[in-house]
């Protein structure tokens, strides 16, 4: 049993779990932030600001690779940086894979966080404000319960983008066996091969995850028709 789950696609599995899961982690933070700064705030260029944080969406994935090598490589401005204070390399490390992935995922939850702020009713916070409660505690108690779907449903489609990471991960991790070498970076390594089995074994486990995930996420999403 021991030796069937030390077998490579379960390997790759368990990593792009891992990966996925910090990645969604800090999507949605992130995202979570912005998408409540984007529906409740007005400022100029606030649309700008918008499309920039959802390039990565639109973006292919070598572009976004290559400004990840520019930001966090040896030579990158980041990168540089922790390699000089700290010692810390990033590149070819599964938290490069983290990084990539989270990117990639973070439009999903901003979006979805968004559109599900600005579906709250405003009124509710002011009356929330207006009985003293701080500006922190009415996003805590008042907006994110009322928004929790959206936000949630969000995380759920960065969870699934996560998990597929291909182009930007290869470019800043690679493809080290046991190490950055993620589901949808084995796959591509099984074809290369010619391992019709393993890359087999690989599209199922990832299709079986992402399709369970994108059930859950159609499930949350906001205003569902409440007769069916």
């Amino acid at each position: 049993m021991d030796s069937f789950f030390n077998e490579p696609a379960w390997i790759a599995l368990r990593l792009s779990l891992k990966v996925a899961c910090w990645a969604t982690l800090l999507a949605l933070v992130a995202g979570t932030a912005f998408g409540y700064l984007l529906a409740r705030k007005r400022f100029i260029g606030r649309e700008l600001l918008d499309a920039m944080l959802t390039l990565p969406m639109v973006m292919p994935p070598t572009v976004l690779g290559y400004y990840l090598l520019v930001i966090i490589g040896r030579e990158g401005v980041v990168g540089a940086w922790l390699q000089h204070h700290f010692g810390i390399n990033l590149i070819f490390t599964w938290q490069a894979a983290v990084i990539a992935a989270a990117v990639v995922a973070f439009p999903l939850v901003l979006k979805g966080a968004r559109a599900a702020f600005e579906t709250v009713d405003t009124q509710l916070e002011q009356a929330a404000m207006v009985l003293g409660v701080s500006p922190f505690g009415v996003f805590l108690r008042v907006t994110l319960p009322l928004a929790w779907r959206g936000v949630l449903g969000g995380t759920l489609l960065a969870f699934a983008r996560s998990m597929g990471e291909f182009g930007a991960t290869l470019m800043v991790a690679g493809s080290i066996p046991g190490k950055t070498q993620t589901l949808s970076i084995a796959v591509y390594e099984a074809v290369q091969a010619g391992q019709d089995d393993t890359a087999n074994l690989l599209v199922i486990i990832t299709s079986v995850v992402c399709v369970t995930v994108l059930v859950a996420a159609n499930k949350l999403t906001p205003n569902r028709n409440p007769q069916r």
